[in-house]
């Protein structure tokens, strides 16, 4: 849910204004409404000091720790960076040599020198390579062949007049001997290792490095701030806007009494665009970085991150489908503990939450728990049944389970606008949910056989009417009755071709269940004809196994990770009226 903030107008006298803010960075609560890019010479420069650290930091995260040198260069960040250039640079050198050394090789050692006495005794060497050499060749010219490599044969023709001729195109001379290219080679690749033992002994200073990252961090953040503040009365006093989480009051209160900093408070408005704080358990809040991908909500806003946490994690289930890649999500996420603690969690979750849908699809590795015989009966009704009303039980639960996501998405839409703008300017909103979402609620008892269809017959008129009463006449109170028709039956053309698209969407979930599934089949099945008899066949039969279902494995996450959230952001987030374009609480605050 979105916090609720205060806004904060603070009254200072120019001269104590820099003191002020540093304390209410040490406090760290307080979001000054300020720029996020540089705007000064000043800024400018501390924000480059600062992408320094960072680009430094990013060089070092994947390299080893070596021994400790005991050196202390004044500036490990650009060390860091200038060896980096170094090392790149010579990398840069390598292919070049490489390729010319292969060239040179068939050659093989000669003093270039030679090429110049032989030219003054007015001789003069031509190069070639062919396929294949003609023993009149060498009956004609002065032909001595050098070596064989790659299938060609290499030979020099000496002549000793300029009206020389051959029937082949002639080779530019080699520049020198493959051995001294082969010697700077050495010497590039040396220079390549020193960089990387220095890079390896500056991964040291690390922790020096995230430090002085941060206090620029810090000293932009709080130089923004001072910059931000409007100046009055000829310079002598300055005005700073702020806001906190209303939670916070007291102790902010209790700090600014003991600064006798002069300050006026008000509720936040819509209109402040105040910064956005989102507050969740412990559950919910490991989505919120995916609402960050789409933006967060308004201050009249709700936070969808509470819908996405429970959709989200369904639709990748359904999209993996399988109890086995279950199981491996799991696994993959706790060994992800140490190295990215915030992600781990949410990749057990989601694995968590495949192993249950695969238990209730009756997929394990891709094969049907239904046929194995060691379940029990009693445990086998649990699971999804595979036909349901005559279709594939997966895609049917798909569908479902998109229309009760969209009917969802309505309900939020109109308690949303009743509480923004009033129940009775969101009468047509009201409207088309009373008739979608009571329509399915109705068709669904008449289904189950709860209503009869006398019962159901009056239901629908009424609701009918009800909803065409809000759609067509009563959707804006404040305009002309035929303007009203007249957007009625637009949006009953937009509404009516874009609701079956996104109904249909939800499909997505069934075909990327059932794609990895059947790959996933035909690599037990490839598997299982390579094992044979036995024997060797059984390396071969785990090879397959592993190395298949982990390329599955992979391919299904990433479409398990896409669509889900396509379906979130555009399905659920269309439907739900969601707009997403608030801004993050940034407060200023010490790194």
């Amino acid at each position: 849910m979105v916090t609720e903030m205060t806004k904060y107008d603070f009254i200072l006298m120019s001269g104590d204004a820099d003191a002020f803010l540093e304390k209410l960075q040490a406090v760290g609560v307080m979001d000054i409404t300020r720029s996020r890019k540089p705007i000064d010479d000043k800024s400018e420069k501390l924000s480059a000091r600062a992408d320094i650290y960072r680009k430094s930091l990013a060089q070092l995260k994947n390299i080893e720790k070596a021994d400790d040198p005991g050196q202390k260069p004044s500036d490990f960040a650009v060390e860091v960076l200038e060896t980096v250039k170094e090392k790149e640079a010579l990398l840069e050198q390598l292919p070049q040599l490489y390729k010319e050394v292969e060239e040179r090789k068939p050659w093989g050692r000669f003093d270039p020198k030679s090429f110049e006495r032989l030219k003054a005794n007015g001789l003069k060497l031509h190069f070639y390579k062919s396929k294949t050499v003609d023993p009149a060749w060498k009956e004609q010219y002065a032909l001595s062949e050098i070596a064989t490599a790659d299938g060609n044969t290499y030979f020099v023709v000496v002549s000793d007049s300029d009206d020389y001729d051959f029937p082949l195109k002639e080779l530019p001379a080699p520049e020198g001997d493959y051995a001294a290219l082969e010697s700077k080679i050495a010497e590039l690749e040396a220079e390549v290792q020193q960089k990387d033992q220095r890079l390896a002994q500056l991964k040291w200073h690390e922790p020096v490095i995230q430090a002085e990252l941060d206090k620029a961090v810090s000293s932009l953040d709080l130089h923004l701030a001072r910059v931000a503040g409007e100046k009055a009365a000829e310079d002598y006093i300055t005005v700073f806007e702020g806001f906190a989480p209303t939670e916070m009051e007291p102790a902010l209160h209790d700090m600014l009494e003991k600064e006798q900093v002069f300050y006026l408070t008000d509720k936040a408005k819509v209109d402040d665009n105040p910064p956005i704080k989102l507050k969740n358990n412990k559950f919910v809040s490991m989505f919120e970085v995916l609402t960050d991908m789409y933006g967060r909500p308004k201050y009249d806003e709700f936070d969808p991150t509470v819908w996405i946490s429970i959709f989200f994690m369904l639709f990748f289930a359904f999209c993996m489908g399988d109890m086995g890649y279950g199981l491996i999500l799991i696994l993959g996420g706790l060994a992800l503990k140490k190295m990215m603690p915030k992600i781990s969690p949410l990749v057990v979750t989601l694995g968590i939450a495949t192993t249950v849908i695969g238990f209730l699809f009756h997929t394990f590795f891709s094969m049907d728990l239904l046929t194995w015989d060691i379940i029990p009966d009693a445990v086998k009704k649990i699971m999804l049944p595979s036909q349901i009303m005559g279709f594939d039980g997966t895609m049917v639960l798909a569908i479902l389970v998109g229309i009760v996501h969209i009917c969802l998405a309505m309900i939020v839409k109109t308690y949303q606008s009743t509480k923004t703008k009033g129940f009775a300017n969101s009468l047509g909103t009201w409207g088309w949910t009373l008739l979608i979402v009571g329509g399915v609620i109705v068709g669904g008892l008449a289904l189950m056989g709860v209503m009869d269809k006398a019962v159901t017959k009056w239901v629908v008129i009424i609701l009918g009417g009800l909803s065409a009463l809000g759609i067509f006449f009563l959707n804006d109170l404040h305009r002309n009755p035929l303007l009203n028709f007249g957007s009625g039956l637009w949006d009953t053309y937009n509404t009516a071709t874009g609701l079956l698209g996104d109904v249909l969407s939800y499909l997505r979930l069934y075909a990327l269940g059932l794609a990895g599934a059947k790959l996933g089949e035909a690599f037990n099945a490839i598997a299982m004809q390579a094992r044979g008899d036995g024997g060797f066949g059984w390396v071969a039969f785990i090879l397959i196994v592993v190395v298949g279902h982990a390329l599955n494995i992979a391919m299904c996450v990433l479409g398990a990770f896409v669509h889900p959230l396509r379906l979130n952001f555009l399905e659920f987030f269309k439907n739900s009226g969601y707009e997403g374009s608030g801004r993050n609480y940034q407060p200023l605050k010490t790194e």
